[in-house]
Formats: structure tokens, C-alpha cells, sequence
């Protein structure tokens, strides 16, 4: 039985110490027999720096590393590229001083690589003589790998001066690429996020964004297929179905994939499910961000976005829902063409993030850390039951106990969404079905949850005294008709009081 590749990211390691691999070479094949510039974003850990060397090792005719893969017998194995590979992936950069130790110490490996001294310490000027001597020494042309390229900048999303300062000088360093274009084969470009051509890579027009080209939708990942096949002897009598519900999901228009890092763990730990990948982060920069201003949490995780929202994105505008869909926390569901464009329906991808991110979301609206998981708890253990009753009062000593600083220093409290958003973001991190903002053929639902056959349809009102209203809407609009499947179906309305901060009226039936 084959190895584990946990956090190896260097193709001869993997082959010759006998690790799985998953063949990427025939969408390898399928880049490089065309030369061009190249860009691709996707999470964090999701397989980019090792597609990258995989990338290498084919242009610098490593041919023995790929028998019995695609390319072995489909690739000129005669010609070899210099290769330049740059990588701003490790460490955090604070500073312009950082960031251009970084880019030297990256261009001294690329030296060694092709056998070239820089004359310049100028990272400009060394990245230009590397590129043009390379390409003449060898008489070749220049294969240019990038990895992480926005790392500097990700680093300082929160401190906008520190982060222009990196995006700018960033941008004079990759303008090399498009000044020497004459000199080079080609260009693969990666990263999390999508930064603005326009303000990044000025002048790279012809730099090709395969992020949501359908051809290349599995070029990092995992597929269900590759589980069951590849990984077949390491997940022999695991319930896979269950696997799939908690971390396949990652959807690029083409077939869902994995995240490499949640499989290999959730191997090497014995099929215990884990929220691995989401532990490896720090999503900090989300409440920074959330912070700036009110949002609807129901609605960033069920939203309808544009291509021009999920493409606008550098340190002037930052659009929180972009930022959330390159760095994984929510993926494409649904594509919806329109007369004039075309839109995307945005949720998160598995149960895993779905739970990971509503956790933190708990974290922002309420600042409960040590209550949170006895509320998830019980506020679960009375949908199950069912006891609505127990739910109400669940809900009346979760909404009691968020602490008094949290209304009195910020206005969260003060707009109508707040309190279907705690509600929401509580039941959303204990892994239940929800559908916010849910449409019948007569309005929408504020939220609607699915526990086995259970369907509990929620209608909420911000009020300074009990009306009945909430129910009444439920009652009026006849949501329950759109799930007439269920065998147990319960309405909910509950009124929230601004002043009392907590709830005021809760009338529940059943169908």
C-alpha cells in the first residue's frame, strides 16, 4: 500500500518515496503543449505548489519520474526549458524590507537553478538578466513559474497602506514578464486570490484565467472518482457518502473536488471527521473585514454574485464575498446565465466549512466563546426531539447571555438582520440543511431547516411588542406546501424587542 503525501509538495519526493499521487499530467499536457501565460487561483493547501513542480519537472525533461503516468508517452522528452520558479508561499511579510529579502533569496535558488549569476541585487533587475540569459545560455526559452504570488499582499489585507505598498512594488516586479516576453515559452501564475489585472498585471493581456475554465476545474483536488479509485485500499469499509457530505464540494464549473489536505488527514487520523483544513488557517482578517460593516450572515452564505463581483477584487475595493470564494469558504452551487451576464449562487462547500465558518461567525455576533457549544448542544438536542418549547427557551438564555459590552459598543444589535443572523449562524455550525431566505410561489421564508424528516420553517420580526405576526406570515403565505414531503413539518415565528434584546413573542404548530 501506497504512502500518504502529507504536505509533500516536490514531485520527485512523491514518486520515488513511493507516496499516491494523483495523475494531473494529462491537464498538465493539455497547458504546455500550448504555450501561453497563465493564472490560476484556489485555496489555501490545495495542491498548487505541487502542481507547480509538477510543471517543472516535465520542461526540465525528468522523464523517469512519469512512467505510468499520462505524459510519459505523450511528451517530447528531447527538449528541455530553463525553468525560473519563484515562490512567496512561506513565512508572513510585513514589510517592503521582507518582501524584496524574500524575492532575492528566491531568485539565488532560480540562479542555481540555471546556472546564472545575477549581477544586479535589484530584484527587477536580477528577475530581467535571469530570464534573458537564461533563455540565450540555454538556447531555449524561458519557462517562468510563480507560486503564491499574493502572498505579500494577503498578509497585510487588513492594513491597507502596508498592503498598497506591496501590491505596487509586486506589480513593478511581475511588469518584467510582459517587457520580456520575446525570451519565454511560458507562464504559470498561482495563487488564493484574484487581484485586478489591471493593477497587478499591468500589461499582461494575454494572461489566460483558467480559475473557472471547466477543462481545468479538477487541476488541484481530488475527485470522488480518485477517493475511489486511487485511495481505494485507504478508505476500504469508511461510509463514503458521509465523507463526501462533509468535505467534497469545491465546485469550478467542472467536476466538485477535495481538498488534498482533508483526505490525506482524515486517512492518517483513523476516518475521524475533522474540520483539518479549516484548522490550518487563520480567517482573523474575515471579522476584521465584517466589522467595517453590517452584514446579513444568511445572505453571504446563500449569495447570488456576479462574474464582475467575484473578479473585483485589490486593496482599494475588497468585496467580502469574493474574498470568502477565492480563500475557499464559499464555492459555486448553481451557474445562472442571464440575458445580459451571467450569475453564481454562492454557499459553502461542505459541512466542514459550513460549521468551521458559522462557528466564527457565532464568534463575531455574540463575542460567546466558552457558552457557544453547550447552545449548539442543546439548541440541537430540541430539534431532534422535537421540543419547541425547550428550543424557545434554548434561545432566550443564548440571546440573554450574550454579554451587555456587545450591544453597547457596536450597533450590530440595532439592525433587523442581527438576530436571524445569530440564529442562523448557531444552527448553521451544528451541520444542519439550511436554506435562507428560502422561495415559495407565494414569498420567502426567512429560513428553512431540514433534521432527518423533520422541516422546521422559521419566520422572524423585530418588534417592541409581541403581534403574532411572525406565525401569521408563515400561515398566510402557506410556505409548507413547497415540502409537502416531509412527514413532520413545524412552524416557527419568533419576534425579537430591539430594547429587551431578546425574544418577546414565539408561537410554534405543526402541519
Amino acid at each position: 500500500m501506497k504512502k500518504l503525501p502529507i504536505g509533500i509538495q516536490t514531485l520527485s519526493k512523491i514518486i520515488e518515496g513511493d507516496f499516491i499521487y494523483v495523475d494531473k499530467t494529462e491537464i498538465a499536457y493539455s497547458l504546455i503543449q500550448k504555450a501561453g501565460y497563465y493564472f490560476l487561483s484556489r485555496p489555501r493547501r490545495f495542491g498548487k505548489s505541487l502542481f507547480l513542480d509538477t510543471l517543472k519537472e516535465i520542461f526540465e525533461g525528468n522523464k523517469e519520474l512519469f512512467k505510468g503516468l499520462y505524459i510519459y508517452d505523450n511528451w517530447d522528452w528531447e527538449v528541455k526549458y530553463p525553468v525560473l520558479r519563484i515562490s512567496l508561499g512561506s513565512g508572513v511579510l510585513k514589510n517592503i524590507e521582507k518582501l524584496n529579502k524574500r524575492l532575492n533569496s528566491s531568485l539565488k535558488d532560480a540562479e542555481k537553478a540555471v546556472g546564472i549569476n545575477c549581477q544586479s541585487s535589484d530584484p527587477e533587475e536580477c528577475f530581467k538578466e535571469l530570464i534573458q540569459k537564461a533563455s540565450e545560455n540555454h538556447n531555449q526559452k524561458v519557462v517562468i513559474l510563480i507560486d503564491e504570488y499574493d502572498k505579500p499582499i494577503l498578509d497585510n489585507i487588513t492594513d491597507k497602506d502596508v498592503a498598497r505598498q506591496m501590491r505596487d512594488t509586486m506589480k513593478d516586479f511581475y511588469s518584467v514578464i510582459k517587457d520580456n516576453d520575446a525570451y519565454i515559452q511560458f507562464v504559470f501564475i498561482t495563487g488564493v486570490s484574484k487581484f485586478s489585472k489591471m493593477n497587478l498585471f499591468s500589461g499582461l493581456n494575454n494572461l489566460n484565467d483558467i480559475t473557472l475554465d471547466e477543462k481545468y476545474a479538477t487541476i488541484c483536488g481530488y475527485t470522488h472518482n480518485d477517493l475511489l479509485t486511487v485511495f481505494r485500499e485507504h478508505l476500504h469499509g469508511v461510509d463514503m457518502e458521509k465523507v463526501k457530505n462533509w468535505y467534497n464540494g469545491y465546485n469550478y464549473l467542472g467536476d466538485k473536488v477535495y481538498n488534498p489536505f482533508d483526505i490525506l488527514l482524515f486517512i492518517d487520523k483513523n476516518f475521524d471527521f475533522s474540520n483539518y483544513w479549516w484548522e490550518t488557517g487563520n480567517p482573523s482578517f474575515l471579522i476584521d473585514m465584517l466589522k467595517t460593516q453590517n452584514y446579513y450572515i444568511p445572505e453571504l452564505e446563500n449569495f447570488i454574485a456576479s462574474k464582475e463581483i467575484l473578479n473585483t477584487f485589490d486593496v482599494e475595493r475588497i468585496e467580502l464575498v469574493a474574498l470568502l470564494w477565492q480563500t475557499g469558504y464559499l464555492t459555486i452551487t448553481e451557474k445562472i446565465p442571464t440575458p445580459f451576464s451571467i450569475k453564481y449562487k454562492l454557499t459553502p462547500p461542505n459541512k466542514e466549512v459550513q460549521t468551521s465558518l458559522n462557528s466564527l461567525f457565532i464568534s463575531y455576533l455574540t463575542e460567546q466563546v466558552t457558552e457557544k457549544l453547550k447552545f449548539q448542544e442543546k439548541l440541537y438536542n430540541m430539534l431532534d426531539k422535537p421540543n419547541l418549547d425547550g428550543f424557545r427557551d434554548a434561545l432566550y438564555s443564548l440571546f440573554a447571555s450574550i454579554p451587555y459590552s456587545n450591544f453597547t459598543n457596536n450597533k450590530l444589535p440595532e439592525y433587523e438582520g442581527y438576530y436571524a443572523s445569530v440564529v442562523y449562524a448557531y444552527l448553521a455550525s451544528i451541520g444542519l440543511d439550511i436554506i435562507p431566505e428560502d422561495i415559495t410561489n407565494l414569498g420567502r421564508m426567512d429560513l428553512s431547516v431540514k433534521l432527518e424528516s423533520k422541516l422546521f420553517i422559521f419566520e422572524f420580526k423585530l418588534t417592541e411588542k409581541a403581534t403574532g405576526n411572525a406565525l401569521k406570515q408563515i400561515k398566510e403565505k402557506r410556505y409548507w406546501e413547497k415540502y409537502q414531503d416531509f412527514k413532520n413539518i413545524y412552524l416557527i415565528g419568533i419576534e425579537f424587542s430591539r430594547e429587551k434584546r431578546n425574544i418577546i413573542g414565539y408561537e410554534w404548530e405543526t402541519v
